[in-house]
């Protein structure tokens, strides 16, 4: 018998042991024993749960059980889920987790920790939900250099993005149909703000290059200001816009990473990856381009890469995913990115061309809009600030 402990018995915590039981005739047969849940962490009772038994409040209970070697972290937030974690992995157990807020945060130091203990820390879910990504990008890609990862993080982002374009609508509008469909929360802040985003491509640029990347190392944007007109625009220069994460590596050898809005061209495999979907690009130097794509939320499609993790701690408790436990120097600064923007701007054509030279100008109502050439960001803004005009840009994806 495998025992593992649950902590939090959430959306994702309630769909690991729906899983569980759903498979365990299979996981069995995998493991020569069946995966016992002996014990869930939860401040609320539920005694119409067939495992409702097993509900205690008490972490030390599940500390103290030698027979728990797998903890399940599906807490969310930074406390206690850290906290928790980093006693499990003191005491000899590996400890899967979704909580992508733990891991972007202090992932170095737990993957360190579980290493120097001869356990595993495993946070497949914790970046795309049920599309497999960080063990792909660990051992399937382990012959290549990564050269980029450019991925659509947020289901509620491009739900409401895909909604907007679809039925020609505005970003409140579309928000509110999200929320509805329980698709956005009550306080959306995080999804629409960038900051879900940011987590989770901090993760993946650790993974891809090897130190770790805080999330406030990362430059952070979201799509409030994004109207339909940007998007019906954007539509017929033959691209949709996306909230991206991004992180490349560049020629001067530092990495560039952003969280934003882009105009994604039709060429490129992100662009029809609509609704609730994820996508995440990664681009190796022997490999080229290869997509993920697939449900990045969701209580069943996330549990699923959890117990996936489950499985892995079972049959390798030692196993060694991650990077080094050290702060990244290689984060170039947003400054000294080269970009091309969509700009849309209250400033009339006569003084855009004075500051931008012979530009094609277009309207959008009573606003102009343009394109930019490639420049780098500090000169960008330095430019959009001599229109003397409030301005929304949106960079474009080369």
């Amino acid at each position: 018998m495998i025992s593992i402990a649950i902590l939090g018995f959430g959306v994702v915590g309630s769909g690991v042991a729906e899983v569980i039981s759903e498979n365990s005739k299979d996981f069995a047969k995998r493991l020569g024993e069946e995966i016992d849940i002996k014990h869930i962490l939860d401040l609320r009772s539920f005694p119409d749960h067939p495992l409702g038994d097993r509900v205690t409040s008490n972490f030390d209970e599940i500390l103290s059980d030698e027979d728990v070697k797998i903890v399940v972290e599906t807490m969310g937030g930074s406390h206690p889920a850290y906290d928790f974690s980093k006693k499990a992995l003191l005491a000899g157990k590996s400890v899967v987790t979704s909580n992508k807020e733990v891991v972007a945060s202090f992932g170095a130091e737990l993957i360190d920790t579980a290493r120097k203990n001869g356990v595993g820390y495993f946070f497949e879910a914790s970046v795309g939900g049920g599309i497999p990504i960080i063990r792909p990008m660990w051992q399937c890609l382990a012959s290549n250099k990564i050269v980029s990862v450019a991925g659509i993080l947020n289901g509620t982002c491009n739900y409401i993005l895909t909604k907007m374009e679809k039925e020609q609508t505005d970003f409140s509008v579309a928000l509110r149909q999200a929320q509805e469909l329980g698709y956005a929360e009550r306080d959306p802040s995080a999804d629409i703000g960038g900051a879900d985003t940011n987590r989770k491509i901090s993760i993946l640029t650790s993974l891809a290059f090897g130190k770790h990347v805080y999330p406030d190392m990362i430059k952070c944007e979201g799509i409030t200001d994004i109207t339909y007109d940007d998007i019906a625009f954007a539509r017929k220069r033959g691209c949709s816009i996306k909230l991206l994460g991004i992180s490349k590596k560049a020629s001067d050898g530092k990495v560039y990473a952003m969280t934003a809005p882009y105009l994604v061209p039709e060429s490129n495999s992100l662009a029809s990856v609509s609704d609730v979907y994820n996508g995440i690009l990664v681009v190796g130097n022997m490999v080229q381009d290869v997509l993920f794509c697939g449900r990045g939320a969701g209580s069943l499609p996330t549990a699923s890469a959890v117990v996936a993790d489950v499985l892995d701690a079972a049959e390798n408790p030692g196993k060694s995913i991650g990077w080094a436990n050290e702060q990244a120097d290689f984060i170039g600064s947003t400054d000294d990115n080269e970009t091309v923007c969509y700009v849309r701007t209250g400033a009339d054509a006569e003084k855009i061309r004075a500051v931008f030279g012979n530009t094609d100008i277009d309207e959008i109502g009573s606003e102009s809009v343009f394109f930019t050439e490639k420049m780098k960001e500090s000169e960008l803004e330095n430019k959009l600030s001599k229109l003397g005009e409030k301005y929304v840009k949106i960079r474009v994806l080369e």
